[in-house]
């Protein structure tokens, strides 16, 4: 909580732990925009905080803190449109963009944050890893669901179980490559996540470029990746699994159906990479459900989670 109230201006940071301290867990995201009050988004709804003004003065401060005070720091993240902080928390960024060529785009005047809260659910995947496993060892699996159904609270807690071991499978060596620093959420390339013992870390690397390295470097036996799609991360991950390497990885998408008609998938597929396809759905504010598919897309098991 105090590395997303230390980069908020004092008066928005006293009214929003005044309102949130209580419902910490439930919280999240805190959304500022400029000349507009402070809200707050709650697994049950949104709330704004009244007389809580996000001023041209208090936004120069978040960057400031966001930057320590350096916006060439900040460079990379600028270009990106997000960047993370301590705990795992993302903070999105918007607002006037610089083209400098047709596929060079730069935020040059931000006016609105949306600090995204990161969670942390020990065991929360614990149903799913008997489904993972055949003939004593871990499946390629992907992981489908559109923002905030719990995709990458999953596979942190998949790659935790995997390494550590399990009542179903003993420890293996698992390589995570975090390029936006959500799974294990690492400050100066220590995570401040739990993603267990017998785990490496690829920390703000380029999916692709960080497979590579992970497999000639740590020789994982499964490489857990984030929010795939780019032509590159596919090459990568066929790449890894010719090299014997299992993949959990996700992808944004509301279905299978919706998934296989992007170009930049359709080899993974054509290759019948993917044993396991998890489908992600919210059913309530608090609870996600879980649908996995065989190949075939029919649906094998359905799990519920409590975000």
């Amino acid at each position: 909580m105090n590395s997303i109230l230390n980069i908020l201006p004092q008066h928005i940071q006293t009214n929003v732990a005044r309102i949130a301290s209580n419902r910490w867990t439930n919280l999240e995201e805190i959304r500022l925009r400029v000349n507009q009050v402070v809200e707050l988004v709650f697994q049950t709804g949104s709330e704004r905080l009244k007389n809580t003004i996000m001023t041209e003065q208090d936004s120069i401060y978040v960057l400031n803190q966001l930057s320590e005070h350096s916006l060439y720091r900040m460079e990379k993240e600028l270009q990106e449109g997000f960047i993370t902080i301590e705990g795992g928390h993302r903070v999105g960024l918007a607002g006037k963009v610089l083209m400098k060529n047709k596929s060079d785009v730069q935020l040059q005047r931000i006016t609105f944050f949306n600090i995204r809260i990161a969670k942390e659910v020990i065991d929360v995947a614990l149903p799913l890893i008997p489904h993972l496993i055949q003939q004593q060892r871990y499946q390629n699996t992907l992981f489908i669901g559109p923002p905030k159904t719990g995709k990458t609270t999953l596979i942190r807690d998949i790659a935790r179980l995997i390494s550590d071991g399990n009542p179903y499978l003993g420890a293996k060596r698992v390589g995570i490559v975090d390029e936006r620093s959500e799974i294990a959420a690492s400050i100066e390339g220590t995570p401040q996540h739990s993603v267990g013992r017998s785990t490496d870390v690829m920390d703000a690397c380029p999916k692709a470029a960080g497979m590579m390295m992970m497999i000639r470097s740590m020789s994982p036996e499964v490489l857990v990746i984030d929010e795939v799609g780019k032509k590159a991360d596919v090459e990568a991950i066929m790449e890894a699994i010719l090299s014997g390497v299992t993949i959990i990885c996700t992808v944004h998408g509301h279905s299978l159906r919706n998934i296989l008609k992007r170009p930049s998938m359709r080899m993974l597929f054509e290759n019948d990479v993917f044993a396991n396809i998890v489908e992600l759905s919210s059913k309530t504010e608090s609870e996600i459900q879980a649908d996995m598919l065989d190949v075939s897309g029919t649906k094998i098991m359905s799990q519920r989670f409590i975000k």
